[in-house]
């Protein structure tokens, strides 16, 4: 049997590994979670050495649960989380925690680079606005508030890269997180040594760019004792995770689309053209030739894990009794109440927003709460209001003229047939769901498979591959009251801004 493709995804909140056949059909996965540390207000760290415990516990996993020889693997990719800032010393010690995408302690670095160096002129070479959530002022926080951790980097990794290092003992930069950087030239996918200047990077700091599918070494003696894997596996440069399950949605062509419900939500609109807008995130695709027009929202699953972790108490229990998850039962309660939760909406900034707002200040928030509502309204408005946020990102995205036809979902979140129905309904767009808990691993294991040339090419690996589960249509008959809720979606959050911000 054979050959296999292991595709690892570093997300915020777990580790996934899955073990798949050429088919893209899985044969074993795990996942395993870690901890995101708050220390501030506004600051959300990892310990990327938690990320590689985590790794090392699923591949031992799956190769258990498989029961295949670890040498039958034929490549491995990896996806990880965006904008994190993994500084390493010469022997890739990390020397301290890394923010991850949700951090935002670096919003005055934002506004004094974008006041010195220009946002236009930023803007005009990275493709992307300066935001606080982006990897480039992490670096500018190190210098300043780390200086002692600043003089001992070597360099700045991705999540991805480091694991990638951490298999390889090799440091890369895939071309799909060069996004994180402004210094990142978007119309060349190269490091620019103009804003490396004007930003006081020193281009020393950034490891090589490599295409996403590059081999770029493989595992050695000593990663193969910690995670079971076999030395000598070949190992590709990966991508982001929202990149790569893209991929493993099948958005491979222009005017495709990825939707997004994972930790974080949002979309991804495949393009063969630069084409930029300063409300939404620019990057590569982990393809070639390729760009993605992405929206990201702080807000996505996220705000239902929130609301599971504080009001599923009984849930949970009964969950135990009945044989069922706390979020299927959840899902019962959402479903009996009506399309627009009786008025109740929600804005899903839990962690401030990304665009198009870009609004480090921006709280969550509960509008039309009153004694007739129920534990179901609160778990529904959440699914509303996350639809709400993915409908906004939209619209800005067809305005700049992009133009978007059907969504192509992954992400736990696609599991539930309500909250996929009601992105329908909210966006007005047909929703196609392929294998949605795995496309982000699936993605990372379709570059390894194409880097060492089980697939010839992305077209044969997709086609190979990827299979829709199901397909949902909006329901016209929802229209009217999730308009007039989305036009409330965006007056509660225009009224309260200027509070959010003090």
């Amino acid at each position: 049997m054979g050959p296999y493709l292991l595709g690892i995804d570093i997300g915020t909140s777990a580790c996934k590994v899955a073990l798949f056949d050429r088919g893209g059909n899985v044969i074993a996965s795990s996942s395993n979670e870690y901890e995101v540390f708050y220390p501030k207000p506004g600051w959300a760290e990892q310990n990327p050495e938690d990320w590689w415990a985590a790794i090392c516990l699923g591949t031992k996993a799956v190769l258990e649960q498989s029961k295949i020889q670890a040498k039958q693997i034929a490549g491995i990719g990896i996806d990880g989380q965006s904008w994190a800032a993994v500084a390493v010393d010469r022997e890739g010690n990390v020397l301290a925690n890394t923010p991850i995408w949700m951090d935002t302690r670096t919003d005055d670095i934002c506004k004094e680079l974008n006041d010195r160096v220009g946002e236009n002129r930023i803007f005009e070479i990275s493709g992307n606005s300066l935001q606080p959530s982006y990897t480039t002022a992490k670096i500018i926080w190190y210098q300043r508030n780390l200086p002692l951790v600043y003089q001992n980097t070597y360099k700045i990794l991705q999540s991805n890269s480091f694991i990638a290092y951490k298999l390889t003992g090799k440091l890369t930069q895939d071309i799909s997180q060069g996004y994180g950087l402004h210094c990142f030239d978007m119309h060349t996918g190269t490091w620019s040594e103009e804003m490396c200047k004007a930003l006081e990077i020193p281009e020393e700091v950034l490891p090589e760019i490599y295409p996403c599918h590059e081999v770029i070494g493989t595992v050695t003696v000593h990663a193969a004792a910690q995670s079971g894997l076999a030395a000598g596996t070949p190992v590709v440069a990966g991508g982001l995770d929202a990149a790569c399950g893209t991929l493993g949605a099948g958005v491979i062509h222009p005017g495709e689309t990825q939707e997004q419900g994972g930790q974080a939500g949002g979309m991804s609109i495949c393009m063969d053209q630069y084409q930029a807008d300063k409300r939404l995130i620019l990057g590569y695709h982990v393809i070639p030739g390729l760009w993605l027009l992405q929206g990201g929202t702080t807000g996505g699953g996220g705000a239902m894990r929130w609301l599971e972790r504080e009001l599923a108490d009984y849930e949970r229990e009964e969950g135990k009794r009945c044989g069922r998850s706390s979020l299927e039962l959840f899902n019962d309660l959402a479903q009996e109440v009506t399309p627009g939760s009786d008025g109740l909406i929600f804005l899903p900034y839990m962690a401030g927003e990304r665009s198009p707002i870009w609004n480090p200040r921006a709280k969550g928030v509960y509008y039309g709460l009153d004694f007739s509502k129920t534990k179901g309204h609160l778990i529904r408005a959440v699914m509303e209001g996350v639809a709400m946020s993915l409908k906004h990102n939209l619209d800005v995205a067809e305005h700049t003229g992009a133009k978007v036809s059907v969504l192509r979902a992954m992400g736990g979140s696609a599991n539930s047939l309500l909250w996929t129905q009601i992105k329908s309904d909210v966006t007005g767009k047909p929703i196609a769901v392929p294998s949605s808990d795995t496309a982000t691993t699936l993605g990372a294991a379709i570059l390894a498979g194409v880097g060492v040339g089980i697939y010839g090419d992305f077209e044969e690996a997709v086609k190979i591959t990827v299979k829709n589960k199901r397909y949902h249509v909006p329901n016209q008959d929802n229209r009217e009251v999730y308009d007039r809720n989305y036009q409330y979606y965006l007056e509660i959050y225009d009224s309260l801004q200027k509070i959010m911000e003090k």
